[in-house]
C-alpha cells in the first residue's frame, strides 16, 4: 500500500518567478484546471509543504510539479501571514475542493527568481490546467493575496538590483550599452535617458569595452562590452 502524502495545512510557499526575454520582465502565472464551477483562476505556482519537508525542498517541488520547471536558482524574500489572506469567498470555493482544511490559516514563505525566458519552457502540471508568462505591467487580477507577493517580489528584486545589480548574470557574456540599459529599464521599470545611462555605466566601472562589435547586423554594429572581473567574482 502506497504511503499517504501529508501537508502541513499552515505554511505554503509562494515562488515569484520573474522572466526576462533580453527586452522586457515578465511573471509566470498558472492557471488552475477549469474544473466547471467558475473558478478558473490566475495564481502564483505554490502550495503547501509536505510535513518534513524544508522550505526551500518544497519551492523547488512546487515549480516542477505546477510548472515543470527545474534547477532555477531562488532566494526567500519575505513571509505573509495576514490572517484573512485566505479568507476571500472567491478563494474558499477552490480551497474547499483542493485542500483537506480548507479553513485552517496558511502562512506562506515566498521566494523570487530571475531567469532568461529562453532558457525555460514552462508546462503546466498537477492542478495546474496553464503555465503562462505575463508582462508584468498588465498582471490580471490574482488568486489569494498573490498581486501583493507580485509587488513585494517586485520591490525586492528592484532594491537587489540597486545595492549588488544582481541580475547582470542575464546578460549573455558579450553585450552592448543598449541591451544593458534594456536590463536595467525592465528591472527598474523605468525609461532611462540613453546619455544619462552611459554616463552612469562608464562612472560605475561595473563593465569594460572589448575590441569586438556586433555582427550580423543591419544597423552600425555596436561595441561589445563585458561585466568586469571584480564583478563577475
Amino acid at each position: 500500500m502506497s504511503q499517504q502524502i501529508e501537508f502541513a495545512p499552515n505554511i505554503s510557499v509562494d515562488c515569484v518567478i520573474f522572466g526576462f526575454d533580453g527586452e522586457n520582465l515578465n511573471v509566470l502565472l498558472i492557471e488552475e484546471k477549469d474544473i466547471g464551477q467558475g473558478m478558473l483562476r490566475k495564481r502564483l505556482p505554490g502550495d503547501l509543504i509536505l510535513r518534513g519537508e524544508g522550505l526551500d525542498a518544497a519551492a523547488d517541488r512546487v515549480l516542477w510539479e505546477l510548472a515543470s520547471l527545474k534547477n532555477v536558482t531562488m532566494k526567500q524574500f519575505h513571509t505573509f501571514g495576514e490572517p484573512d489572506r485566505v479568507n476571500d469567498p472567491k478563494d474558499k470555493k477552490w480551497l474547499e475542493l483542493y485542500r483537506k482544511n480548507p479553513d485552517e490559516r496558511v502562512i506562506t514563505v515566498a521566494y523570487y527568481a530571475l531567469v532568461k525566458m529562453a532558457d525555460f519552457s514552462p508546462n503546466p502540471a498537477s492542478f495546474a490546467g496553464e503555465a503562462l508568462w505575463q508582462d508584468i505591467q498588465e498582471v490580471p487580477e490574482l488568486a489569494f493575496d498573490h498581486n501583493e507577493i507580485v509587488e513585494v517580489a517586485l520591490w525586492k528584486l528592484q532594491r537587489h538590483f540597486e545595492l549588488n545589480k544582481s541580475g547582470y548574470e542575464l546578460l549573455p557574456p558579450k553585450f552592448t550599452l543598449n541591451q544593458l540599459q534594456q536590463l536595467h529599464e525592465a528591472i527598474t521599470q523605468e525609461e532611462l535617458d540613453k546619455r544619462n545611462f552611459r554616463k552612469k555605466v562608464v562612472r560605475e566601472k561595473l563593465v569594460e569595452a572589448t575590441e569586438e562589435k556586433q555582427e550580423g547586423v543591419l544597423h552600425k554594429p555596436a561595441r561589445l562590452y563585458r561585466i568586469k572581473k571584480s564583478k563577475q567574482d
